[in-house]
């Protein structure tokens, strides 16, 4: 695995860059090393993250608004102060329902973020 070395140790939000990810879908990169990543996420209403899966560990905190998450055969509603864990390698995706952001964990790295 290539290493990417260690984020600043202070990021703060006005000084981060959004990157346009998809249709009303844009993030943030707020902290790394190697082993872990963390990631702000913004939907616009309608706005999805389509299905996907990665060999990765992902946590994701529901810091406003509504979406519905599919993780492997399960879907579920989640709002603000949820949260939701998802394993390595299971197929996964969410609609938003009511525009907010959401906060991801990586481990490790998303290395496909970083190019």
């Amino acid at each position: 695995m290539k290493s990417f070395g260690a984020s600043k140790e202070f990021l703060i939000d006005q000084d981060q860059e959004w990157e346009v990810v998809g249709e009303g879908v844009k993030r943030k990169i707020m902290g790394y090393d190697d082993k872990i990543m963390l990631v702000k996420v913004h939907f616009d209403k309608g706005g999805i993250g389509y299905e996907h899966k990665h060999y990765h560990s992902q946590t994701t905190y529901v810091a406003s608004g509504s979406f519905e998450f599919k993780i492997g055969n399960q879907i579920k509603i989640v709002k603000e102060g949820d949260s939701v864990y998802i394993p390595p390698n299971e197929l996964h995706g969410a609609e938003c329902l009511e525009t907010g952001i959401l906060i991801d964990v990586f481990s490790p790295i998303r290395e496909d973020f970083m190019e």
